[in-house]
């Protein structure tokens, strides 16, 4: 279940998502909830979760991603909220207890499984009723208007007609979705989902020297909050974010 190297940071759309869900997770919106990061890696959303004061169970297989895990978490001060479990999205039922987790996070997991379905039940397995999915999928659209805007044609070609579009044989990913094959998929698996929003719709398309200036960073992030729910820009976005509810 290895990542894509470069993999986007969490966005501020992404991000004030995943805060809701965890509200929303129980009746008691200032509550701990018990939260799996599938595939979560080295941390890095984890430990914004846990520093909220949730309990965070990272599933990832790789050793290396799991020690700088416990490194980062020792050095925020969190290694009581954060634990390691190393394992696959496939083994995810025989590693934690059925109905164990308030909010599952699935995050850039599905685009890379042998079994994206499989991998959806044993979230769904894995939380309790009631609980909240998390779901993060790059989108094909995004990825054919950014190979046009690099001028690289065939690959834009290439991950229009393939059936998992992908650019290309050194694709890092092996699926990208819409959001009617990511919703389906997560109906599929006994999911309702409850939102859908737009990530990443014009991030990649600024010129760094704009983003990185103070006002332009604050313009970008006020675009970005106004298309991640417009439903002309939602097939622009370069990931979905999918609001689930088991």
């Amino acid at each position: 279940m290895a990542k894509e190297r470069g993999r986007p940071r969490t966005s501020t759309v992404l991000w004030d998502g995943v805060q809701r869900l965890l509200a929303e997770a129980g009746d008691d919106a200032g509550a701990a909830r018990s939260v799996v990061d599938l595939g979560g890696g080295t941390g890095g959303l984890a430990v914004r979760v846990a520093a909220l004061g949730h309990r965070v169970v990272v599933v990832d297989p790789s050793p290396d991603a799991l020690a700088a895990l416990e490194r980062r978490t020792a050095e925020a001060g969190l290694s009581d909220r954060v634990r390691s479990v190393q394992g696959d999205a496939a083994e995810l039922s025989s590693l934690l207890p059925a109905g164990s987790a308030d909010v599952l996070l699935c995050h850039g997991v599905l685009e890379v499984v042998d079994d994206p379905a499989a991998a959806l039940r044993a979230a769904h397995a894995t939380l309790r009723p009631g609980g909240r999915l998390s779901l993060l999928v790059a989108q094909w659209p995004a990825t054919v208007l950014a190979r046009v805007l690099a001028g690289q044609l065939p690959q834009a070609l290439h991950a229009l007609s393939d059936a998992g579009h992908r650019w290309g044989g050194t694709d890092p990913l092996r699926r990208r979705f819409d959001r009617a094959s990511a919703t389906e998929l997560a109906e599929a698996a006994g999911f309702t989902v409850t939102e859908v929003e737009g990530t990443r719709t014009f991030s990649e398309m600024v010129p760094a020297t704009c983003a990185e200036a103070e006002d332009g960073a604050a313009l970008l992030r006020e675009l970005e909050a106004r298309a991640a729910r417009s439903p002309e820009l939602l097939a622009l976005a370069g990931h979905l974010h999918l609001h689930a509810r088991r």
